[in-house]
């Protein structure tokens, strides 16, 4: 028996005036990745076969966000039943089973997808399987109005009785659909109605008008939030930071303050990793196992190996590899830089466009002057140099291995290995000149106030 083919329409145009943003409102970040794409991720992970995006003019940034899935533009926006029309030549002739999705509804989970699937392809083979929720405040949701197991129609908010409106089912707006059955039914829905508009909805009417079955399948309030406003945002980021955070506790990470952790949609984080409070995971950051980061600490783009200690208050930027056993302390700043096994970069310093050797130790306020305005330059530290507190490296430069460079040098030129570089001013003595100063300056003040009295 073949494999029953699975195709998405996403619904991407809306224009989000209450986001009052020039970003389309599909585009908006959650966990550091547009919400459209989250969904898109989602749908991939049910194996379907063609997704397809529907977008609204001049929204070329989500047809670049969602590549290499195809787009449709809906230039007049008629409704939803409309808004899946336009995906009409990328469905002819599909007769697999087509689901109905929104761009604004990021959360939905792969396992609720694969229920309504499930619910299509089961005996009873409905028309059209809906997704329903039973949310705390039922308000201006459609109704399901079901016999047993069956779907028998959507009833709108405003036109329900007062029975009606006390079913507590709603209507996600989520479908799925017989693409055998989809394109006819769309060609039958009429915009006979306040709005003018063609509802999606309808289809479950038309269907059942045919004698064709339709099913509901049950999904968690939290997974259909549309995200509206920029209040949603926040609501729906929410969710999706504590699914990431039980995700790396379930994983074998220690989060000794949850609620303050704040991670990306592709975060990896080892076993056994300790995380103290306030701590930021843009995109890009993977952890090692046994790797201890303290607080306050942002990271982004970057690795951290195998028991290595970051923290508290260090910011790995794009490029910062951090090797095994590693040590990188308070007020540290790495860019674009690599820091290989056990080597210690403690606290208050500044290392771009480097490589710091194993074991090797940086000294407090130690910086690598990688930029002139125009151009970076590389710095290269050797296996177990040393480098003491408040040097500046200014590169191009390399300190060879075991090098020493002395605390308070600015070291313009190439260190050998196992010397000892002293790049700072001869210090001078001059005993008494210390008191001979304040003597002469008091005197002079003395002077100057003696001058304002006279006048």
């Amino acid at each position: 028996m073949s494999k029953t083919k699975t195709a998405a329409v996403v619904l991407a145009a809306g224009m989000g005036t209450r986001m009052k943003s020039a970003l389309p409102k599909v585009m908006h970040p959650l966990t550091g990745r547009p919400m459209v794409s989250h969904l898109l991720s989602t749908v991939e992970a049910v194996g379907v076969d063609e997704a397809v995006v529907v977008v609204g003019p001049g929204m070329e940034a989500v047809g670049r966000a969602v590549a290499p899935h195809p787009t449709v533009e809906q230039t007049d926006r008629l409704g939803t039943a409309h808004a899946v029309m336009q995906a009409r030549e990328v469905l002819a002739g599909f007769d697999g089973d087509v689901l109905v999705l929104y761009g604004d509804t990021p959360l939905i989970t792969p396992e609720t997808l694969g229920k309504m699937l499930e619910a299509r392809r089961g005996p009873v083979r409905p028309a059209v399987v809906v997704l329903g929720f039973r949310p705390e405040d039922p308000g201006a949701y459609g109704r399901l109005m079901m016999d047993g197991d069956s779907l028998e129609a959507i009833v709108e908010a405003k036109d329900a009785t007062p029975e009606q409106l006390a079913v507590d089912l709603c209507n996600s707006g989520v479908m799925c659909v017989d693409g055998a059955k989809l394109l006819d039914l769309l060609d039958r829905v009429g915009n006979d109605n306040a709005k003018g508009e063609y509802y999606l909805t309808d289809i479950v009417a038309l269907a059942r008008g045919e004698g064709l079955a339709c099913a509901v399948v049950e999904g968690a309030e939290e997974e259909l939030l549309g995200v509206n406003s920029r209040a949603e945002l926040a609501v729906a980021e929410a969710v999706a930071q504590k699914r990431l955070r039980k995700a790396a506790m379930d994983g074998g990470a220690t989060l000794i303050a949850p609620e303050t952790v704040f991670m990306s949609h592709d975060t990896v984080i080892g076993r056994d990793v300790v995380i103290q409070p306030n701590v930021t995971f843009g995109p890009g950051v993977k952890v090692g196992d046994g790797v201890e980061i303290k607080g306050f600490c942002h990271f982004e783009q970057c690795t951290i190996a195998q028991g290595a200690t970051v923290g508290p208050y260090a910011r790995l930027r794009p490029g910062a590899e951090v090797g095994e056993g590693a040590n990188i302390g308070n007020f540290v700043e790495i860019k674009k830089a690599v820091v290989e096994p056990g080597a210690k970069v403690n606290h208050l310093t500044y290392i771009g466009d480097a490589r710091v050797g194993a074991k090797a130790n940086i000294g407090a306020g130690t910086i690598t002057c990688n930029y002139d305005g125009f151009m970076k330059y590389h710095t290269d530290i050797g296996t177990g140099a040393f480098i003491g507190s408040n040097s500046a490296l200014v590169a191009p430069v390399k300190i060879g291995d075991g090098a020493i460079v002395a605390a308070g040098s600015v070291v313009t030129g190439d260190v050998e290995p196992d010397s000892l570089a002293v790049a700072r001013g001869r210090q001078e003595a001059r005993p008494g000149w210390a008191g001979r100063f304040r003597q002469r300056m008091a005197a002079l003040k003395a002077g100057k106030s003696n001058d304002k009295k006279g006048t």
